[in-house]
């Protein structure tokens, strides 16, 4: 593994790019911020908004995609506060048990802007066979989840007339992956890895008919056409630390005093319930980091940690899944713990990683011992 010199990111993320100067593409997008104009990105903003004000025959003047987080309370905030527009909210709830802060966030997100919101449950049977599927065949237990936070919102857009629909930030730009590109337009996300399309015939047994993945489907290319999903994260300088900030004061509630996640290096991110983070823990396996890594290197570019910080918060998080996040997560599938610990030692990669005198599995070449190196020098 090679890792950033900036950051604590490994080139094993996938998509991500690495330059001459070791720098990944993420630090490098980062970097470039200074260069854009961001009071004339605003005002592309504004007059995007006013394009479609009063254009949807319901009343609403666009759609924002949400899960409650802290991401989305900005994103409404911006929308409905600064733009003036008046939006309606869509979001898909993934049928786990909801932490406490989860459910304050939700209804706050209504309460404080005003705003309704339409949920989808999802088909709580084909959910959990799809998970057990997913999970088994390719370490992506959330994929059905995740694949609707895509495409939901694109058929309710459609449905309801809506030609504005807004997401959040460019994953595949901010933080680096496949397809990253500057953009304004969110069309092509579905693309980006997190959810990616899977053969139908891959999914389908006695329990999962396609009309259980009917929603999974983008709209057609015409449907398409009469919609503009953008990102927010184009027109304004994106910022999980500062979102987060501005989330506290909007009544958003982290996981203070709920629930001390071991694999996470922050209280703030994913909040809504323990069981979905096994989803975001399983790129440590196959890749040899997860969200502790994500937000470590988030953290550096921010300026908020040294490198230094970072290489030692990785090497206490990053590997540790909770204990909490695995027994939600098997209640729901239906696994023992023993069933689900072999499926997971499946998934390591053993160009990364080699186990030691106590049958751990840990990473061969890791950032820490890199770091050593360095300081040697």
């Amino acid at each position: 593994m090679r890792f950033c010199t900036r950051c604590v990111m490994p080139d094993t993320r996938p998509g991500i790019r690495f330059d001459d100067e070791g720098v990944c593409s993420a630090c490098r997008a980062y970097e470039r911020r200074k260069e854009i104009d961001w009071e004339k990105r605003y005002e592309e903003l504004k007059a995007l908004c006013d394009r479609h004000r009063n254009t949807g025959p319901f009343g609403y003047d666009c759609m924002i995609a949400v899960s409650g987080g802290k991401d989305s309370h900005f994103q409404t905030h911006v929308m409905k506060e600064r733009m003036g527009m008046n939006p309606l909210l869509v979001t898909v709830e993934d049928n786990f048990p909801m932490t406490e802060a989860g459910k304050n966030n939700i209804r706050n997100i209504s309460e404080a802007f005003g705003c309704e919101i339409i949920a989808i449950k999802p088909n709580i049977r084909a959910q959990k066979r799809l998970m057990r599927t997913m999970f088994e065949k390719h370490g992506k237990p959330t994929w059905y989840v995740d694949r609707l936070i895509y495409t939901y919102p694109l058929h309710m857009a459609v449905k309801f007339k809506i030609p504005l629909l807004v997401y959040g930030e460019n994953i595949s730009y901010e933080y680096g992956g496949h397809g990253a590109e500057e953009t304004s337009s969110a069309r092509e996300q579905i693309s980006n890895g997190v959810a990616a399309d899977i053969p139908v015939e891959e999914l389908l047994d006695g329990v999962v008919s396609t009309k259980d993945l009917t929603l999974c489907q983008p709209p057609t290319e015409e449907e398409m056409n009469s919609i503009k999903p953008v990102y927010l994260s184009y027109f304004l300088p994106w910022n999980s630390y500062s979102n987060y900030l501005f989330a506290k004061s909007a009544g958003f509630h982290d996981l203070t005093h709920e629930w001390e996640r071991k694999h996470n290096i922050e209280n703030f991110d994913q909040v809504d319930s323990r069981a979905y983070t096994v989803h975001y823990w399983m790129k440590y396996p196959k890749f040899g980091h997860q969200i502790a890594t994500d937000y470590a290197s988030r953290f550096i570019r921010y300026g908020l940690m040294t490198r230094e910080e970072a290489v030692e918060r990785v090497r206490r998080h990053d590997h540790d899944l909770d204990p909490l996040a695995v027994r939600d997560f098997c209640a729901f599938c239906g696994y023992s713990e023993r069933e689900f610990w072999g499926i997971v030692e499946r998934f390591y990669n053993r160009d990364l990683f080699e186990k030691d005198r106590f049958g751990r599995w840990v990473l061969k070449h890791p950032v820490w011992e890199q770091q050593r190196v360095s300081d040697a020098r």
